[in-house]
């Protein structure tokens, strides 16, 4: 099979998604670009992650030409495919219908830096105006609205997440989705305090060193 380690991933981090509540059922999915290979490996539509087999990933060129696997892929595949060739950063795709994220999606409001771990997505996080899933429209308007961050919400509809791994987008969406609760409490009892943009970039900076040691350590 092409791109086996790319299937073995996309299926452990689909059932993290399911069993980390950021989907219900077979919603959402997930894709993980080999740019080398100019290949993609994408969930297949309809099948639930608990029963997911690194067989049943879909294999695509970035054109979207379907190369390996005998399922259909995910009804979504217009926006990872867009993604993908939209920066040359982007290496996975992240979509969830997570709780609290779809919550601001559906307030029709943007996420804003509330708390410092939203650095994980960037600055603050965007909203994608609605269109219908699937729809080439959808994916316009999420390729027009996630600018240099690592996530967009999607107005009634979820999140999306991107990131050089697929490790970094999936974590964008569980900071998104933590952060999000944040926001919506805070709303629930008073007026947040919202970090400026001079504090962001202040934690954007550390995050490119976070957890590392310097050599010799």
């Amino acid at each position: 099979m092409l791109l086996q380690e790319e299937r073995v991933l996309v299926v452990e981090y689909g059932l993290r998604m399911l069993n980390g509540g950021l989907v219900k059922g077979s919603g959402g999915n997930i894709s993980l670009c080999n740019k080398d290979k100019t290949l993609l490996a994408i969930t297949p539509t309809g099948i639930p992650y608990d029963s997911m087999e690194p067989s049943d990933i879909v294999i695509l060129d970035l054109d979207g030409n379907q190369v390996d696997g005998d399922k259909a892929p995910s009804s979504e595949v217009a926006f990872h495919l867009g993604l993908v060739n939209l920066r040359p950063d982007i290496i996975s795709v992240v979509h969830t219908h997570s709780l609290y994220a779809t919550t601001v999606a559906c307030l029709g409001w943007e996420l804003p830096a509330v708390h410092y771990l939203i650095g994980h997505a960037g600055s603050s996080v965007p909203l994608t105006p609605y269109a219908t899933f699937g729809s080439k429209e959808l994916s316009e308007n999420i390729l027009a609205t996630i600018g240099i961050g690592n996530a967009t919400l999607l107005a009634n509809h979820g999140l999306v997440a991107v990131g050089e791994t697929l490790n970094e987008a999936f974590s964008a969406a569980e900071m998104v989705e933590y952060v999000s609760q944040i926001y919506l409490q805070a709303r629930a009892v008073g007026e947040p305090v919202i970090l400026s943009q001079q504090a962001m970039d202040e934690v954007l900076d550390k995050f490119q060193t976070y957890g590392q040691q310097k050599s010799g350590e």
